[in-house]
């Protein structure tokens, strides 16, 4: 399809960081000439025949800051305490999500009886889980926090914080709150998308106003811990108002979860009226926690593992054929990644609910689709979006020319571009795929009208026309002039899955706000997330190419750097990302190739030079002054990241060739500029996009 003059403008405008010529040629001939295939987090190539699970819940995947150690946590090599909060949180489901973690929250569980254990074993714990550097934090943290407290400073302000870094895997997640939370109880352990982010307990605090220290120790030990059928004693006490502070202290902040009573000391008597308070786990909680955790046992989701090989189909409508066929939704479908429409693409899926002999079943169907499944296997949990180490490019470039006004030797430009980008990089901006190829509407319009909770728009936006006349377009404009959802599902094409889905959410609770949220929640998270982060991606192009246009390839104070060159930068925390100073800048401490920018959300943090004043325009240029970037109403949270600004393609390799496949390299070849292409392969990290890439070597926007 034709792109529209805006979505032009938008790419055009786009900056080059390298000063080579370039030269012109036309990509995706076909789908054969794009050929995508992802990178699992081991490194192997995702179309390969593979018997190992692409994921496994007992392996330890290290963090992106690789402040988790490569400790393979096998059954075999735990405690039996630590077996149990393995079983506990896999059979609990917990969210990748963390969100808080409570000391009441059934979430994530904790590692059992934990007060019976010794710091030793929390030592072990934390030692193996946490590299050395990120220990001696930790503890030096935890020593600042006893001191302020001690000191009766406010806890408040950046210091107040650490954070461990994103750690992919959920059962290692469960165990470092456990052990952080047992070893310092007077921290709190927050999860913030996969990150696991330590605090003091201000509910700690609190307590020490009304009992010892001593006693608030030991309290939030066993408080974490959740042994069944354990009790806890505060020391006796004479204040019957104190006690009673106490008991409204616990049942209010923990009320869910214990209960408390007071009883007359053994040797209780007139003269000596010394009374204790204990503090007991409710009985029907724990009863029905039990038997929740039966029922997970008896009913073990099922999940199966494949690649999916899919040509020229967008891929939600992929998903949507898939979960028809198999009887599922889509949301049961997990990934690592989206991929192109018009490519031949491969990746790994993992499908809930469903065995492999059901995928195998169908495999024949699905073949008409222009799909294919292989790799078929059972795995035990989901997939994430980022989990993978990039993916690797096979593309062919045709009808090579020089650009206009340009009379080099072709081949010399060719390489000449080729050589230049490998070497120094290019500008990582999100690709035109990621906002839609529309001439009307692009993802990230909808993405903002989400950010505003305008969801009636949102709605039309994404229900809007483009100019041609086919069904699905037909369907479109008979909506938006008529707002009858039954009647546009009847002209709907039943493989536009996405907008069958809505529709029939919209007839079945009206086009009102309402009405319009319940239709969003036809699609799963994924996607629903997907359209906001379109907008956090237009604006970050937009960052990028002010940051170059203001500043070059200069590094000035206030920039962002990352200082951990091993660290996938869109899992990068803010721990790791440092504000450029005024020396910094006079000794060149750091080179563009370093330079982060954020890409919006509720937990990042701004350059304090001119693109911090720009972010803080845009924000109220689009009525997004006072966003949080949480959409509560849609379950949508979105905490931001950082990006690279610069990005190099790896395992690079190319040939010129001929239609008739003739060496160009070859001594006496005889070269026709009309029939010249171009075969080229590299990989990309996750979240880089090829077409930048070419758009870089080439100087030429599609």
């Amino acid at each position: 399809m034709e792109e529209d003059t805006d979505f032009r403008i938008r790419f055009s405008s786009l900056c080059f960081i390298t000063d080579h010529v370039g030269f012109h040629g036309t990509i995706k001939s076909s789908p054969s000439d794009f050929v995508v295939i992802e990178i699992d987090e081991q490194g192997q190539l995702v179309n390969k025949a593979s018997d190992e699970p692409i994921y496994k819940v007992n392996k330890i995947l290290p963090g992106p800051n690789n402040l988790a150690k490569k400790t393979n946590l096998d059954p075999q090599n735990l405690s039996f305490e630590e077996r149990s909060n393995q079983e506990v949180n896999t059979l609990a489901g917990c969210s990748g999500d963390d969100q808080n973690y409570e000391p009441g929250s059934e979430k994530e569980d904790t590692i059992e009886d934990g007060t019976s254990k010794g710091e030793e074993e929390n030592i072990d714990v934390l030692g193996s889980l946490l590299d050395e550097k990120t220990n001696e934090l930790l503890n030096q943290f935890a020593c600042d926090v006893k001191e302020k407290r001690n000191s009766k400073t406010e806890l408040i302000g950046p210091s107040s914080e650490f954070s461990l870094g994103r750690i992919l895997d959920k059962n290692q997640r469960a165990i470092l709150h456990s052990a952080i939370r047992q070893k310092f109880p007077f921290l709190i352990t927050v999860g913030k998308n996969s990150e696991i982010v330590v605090k003091p307990n201000l509910e700690y605090k609190e307590l020490c106003h009304l009992v010892s220290e001593e006693e608030a120790f030991d309290f939030f030990k066993y408080l974490d811990a959740k042994k069944e059928n354990s009790k806890f004693t505060f020391k006796p006490n004479i204040n019957k108002d104190h006690r009673k502070a106490v008991h409204h202290f616990i049942n209010k902040k923990f009320g869910n979860l214990v209960e408390t009573k007071s009883f007359p000391e053994p040797n209780y008597s007139a003269d000596n009226p010394k009374v204790v308070i204990t503090v007991r786990f409710r009985e029907k909680a724990h009863k029905h926690r039990k038997r929740s955790l039966h029922e997970c046992q008896e009913r073990k989701v099922i999940y199966t593992a494949f690649t999916l090989r899919k040509e020229n189909l967008e891929m939600f409508e992929a998903v949507g054929f898939l979960a028809i066929k198999l009887g599922v939704i889509p949301s049961d479908f997990s990934y690592a990644g989206l991929k192109d429409k018009k490519a031949i693409t491969y990746q790994a899926m993992v499908v809930r609910k469903v065995t492999p002999e059901r995928l195998k079943n169908i495999e024949k169907e699905i073949e008409k689709k222009r799909m294919n499944v292989f790799n078929i296997r059972s795995v035990d949990d989901s997939l994430r979006l980022g989990q993978l180490k990039g993916n690797h490019f096979d593309i062919v470039i045709r009808n090579l020319k020089n650009q206009i006004n340009d009379s080099a030797n072709l081949r010399e430009r060719i390489l000449e571009a080729v050589e230049n980008v490998k070497n120094k990089g290019f500008v990582n901006y999100y690709g035109p795929q990621r906002f839609g190829m529309g001439r009307k509407v692009h993802t990230d319009q909808i993405g903002l009208a989400l950010l505003k909770s305008e969801m009636v728009k949102a709605v039309q936006l994404f229900l809007t026309p483009e100019e041609l006349d086919d069904p699905v377009n037909r369907a479109k404009k008979y909506f938006l002039q008529t707002e009858d959802a039954k009647g546009t599902l009847s002209l709907m094409p039943e493989f536009k899955v996405r907008e069958r889905a809505l529709l029939e959410s919209l007839h079945r609770f009206g086009v009102t706000e309402e009405g319009c949220i319940q239709a969003w929640f036809s699609f799963p998270h994924s996607m629903r997330i997907f359209y906001v982060h379109a907008y956090s991606s237009k604006i970050w192009n937009e960052a990028v190419s002010y940051r170059l246009a203001t500043y070059g390839s200069r590094v000035v104070e206030g920039d962002l750097v990352c200082l951990d060159e091993d660290i996938d930068d869109e899992h990068l925390p803010s721990s790791k990302v440092h504000l450029v100073t005024e020396e910094e800048e006079s000794a060149n401490t750091y080179a563009i190739h370093q330079v982060v920018l954020p890409v919006l959300g509720y937990n990042i943090q701004y350059p304090k030079n001119k693109l911090g004043k720009w972010y803080q325009e845009v924000l109220s240029r689009d009525g997004l002054q006072t966003c949080r970037f949480k959409i509560p109403t849609l379950k949508l949270n979105v905490p931001g990241c950082y990006r690279k600004i610069l990005k190099h393609p790896c395992n690079l390799s190319y040939q010129l060739i001929e239609d008739q496949d003739i060496d160009v390299t070859k001594e006496g070849s005889h070269i026709d500029e009309a029939t010249l292409s171009l075969l080229i392969s590299f990989d990309l990290d996750a979240s880089c996009y090829a077409t930048v890439c070419l758009r870089e070597i080439m100087k030429h926007d599609f």
